[in-house]
């Protein structure tokens, strides 16, 4: 019995030749159709392109699946130029048309949320979309939203805002604008000029809150206005006592200065000693972000005291993280924290959650975004995280970051919108 062996057999050859090409152009399909499925995609509504949208399964990212946050991190990485201003522009220069493709003319507004308006001061000075998305994730026909934005803002960027302004009946812009300088004084001064507007408009509004063009919400407003009805009148706020760095901002006379970098001018501390702050007033720190009741906010636009320690503080360093912090422990204001109370943090108080570079992996999770200057910029696995933490809205959020988890954040905000609205009102069912 003798055997053969064959080095090359025809047949055998091209079955497995076609096998593998099979499976090439098999692979092939599968990897077409996984970056396809990461392009994001846009509307074209009457020749004008709406907002994009990527391919993403946010259940799974908040499940924290790993092949959808791979996902996640590969649309980062290719760096999908989100939408202009311009397009913005186009959008609302057909009103009708905008309102009604982005779901501002389909909103249900339950009795509980009827009978309590919130208004909004939103300092902003780039990203038309971001604002917009903003406002649409918060936006209650019931609610009312002043847009400061900066006299230095881009025409376009300026443009949007007024066409915001124009196709919603509830938004509406500063009637006075600042240039706004990093640290200064001007930056408080526009939510201040937002106050003063938001006092006369004819809403009688419960709370106001303040917004910058990097914040989000992490609670629908459904939500938001279960928490406000839970302070019964207080205010939320960091107010705490000064560390000596921080003593410095205000006990030095402070000068603007050009800078060659980001932000152009700055105010610089000077050899000078301010005097006293007025009225034997004692400061206390805290941030920019507030959640203010209206009775306070009358009661402090009226104030003579309140008048001169705002004037007293026009040449400290970024007056606007003293001043509101100061104001809730004076005496006599609506909802006062007497002064021997102890420090309300920033962990405390819900008004912002910000998650220092420092404090990661100690107070926090690692920043699955990146940083600018010590703060996080969320990332897509940071979902859950910010959701479940506790805090009303999060800073800070940037497209060109990782516009997946602001995608993220739009529809789990708006499942629990509706959700509460079917639970509590019978206005909202189904």
């Amino acid at each position: 019995m003798s055997t053969r062996c064959s080095l090359f057999r025809p047949r055998s050859f091209m079955r497995s030749l076609l096998s593998l090409l099979a499976l090439c152009l098999l692979l092939l399909s599968l990897i077409y159709s996984f970056i396809a499925d990461l392009s994001p995609t846009s509307r074209v509504l009457n020749g004008i392109q709406t907002v994009h949208r990527h391919n993403i399964n946010c259940e799974a990212i908040y499940d924290m699946d790993p092949v959808e946050v791979g996902k996640s991190l590969i649309i980062r990485r290719n760096k999908v130029v989100e939408d202009t201003d311009e397009s913005l522009v186009n959008f609302t220069s057909d009103c009708p048309l905008f309102t009604k493709s982005r779901g501002y003319d389909d909103i249900c507004v339950s009795e509980e949320e009827k009978h309590f308006p919130l208004a909004y001061s939103m300092v902003v000075h780039k990203s038309a979309w971001m604002v917009e998305r903003l406002i649409k994730v918060l936006y209650s026909p019931s609610n009312i939203y002043c847009i400061h934005y900066d006299q230095k803002s881009s025409p376009e960027f300026i443009s949007a805002m007024e066409g915001l302004a124009r196709c919603l009946p509830n938004v509406f812009i500063a009637s006075k604008r600042e240039s706004v300088v990093y640290a200064s004084i001007s930056r408080l001064k526009a939510d201040l000029n937002c106050m003063s507007d938001l006092l006369g408009s004819e809403v009688k509004w419960k709370y106001i809150i303040n917004l910058c063009g990097q914040d989000f919400p992490l609670k629908s407003n459904i939500e938001l206005v279960s928490e406000l009805k839970k302070l019964n009148g207080a205010n939320m706020l960091e107010t705490s006592r000064p560390t000596q760095v921080k003593k410095e901002r205000f006990t030095f006379h402070y000068e603007p200065k050009e800078v060659s970098f980001e932000y152009q001018q700055l105010p610089v501390r000077t050899a000078q000693l301010k005097s006293p702050p007025p009225h034997g007033i004692e400061v206390f720190s805290g941030n920019a972000y507030f959640v203010l009741s209206r009775a306070f906010v009358e009661y402090t636009s009226r104030s003579i005291v309140v008048k001169d320690f705002l004037a007293w503080s026009e040449d400290t360093y970024s007056p606007d993280e003293h001043f509101w912090a100061t104001l809730v422990r004076l005496e006599g204001v609506p909802a006062a924290v007497p002064r021997n109370q102890p420090d309300i943090t920033d962990l405390m108080s819900k008004t912002r959650l910000v998650k220092w570079q420092y404090l990661e992996g100690n107070l926090y999770p690692p920043c699955t975004g990146t940083h600018i200057r010590s703060v996080c910029i969320y990332g897509a696995a940071e979902l859950r995280w910010l959701l479940n933490y506790g805090h009303w809205f999060a800073n800070k959020f940037d497209f060109n970051v990782d516009p997946v988890l602001i995608q993220c954040l739009e529809e789990k905000l708006a499942e629990k919108q509706k959700l509460f609205q079917s639970a509590t009102s019978n206005t909202c069912k189904g």
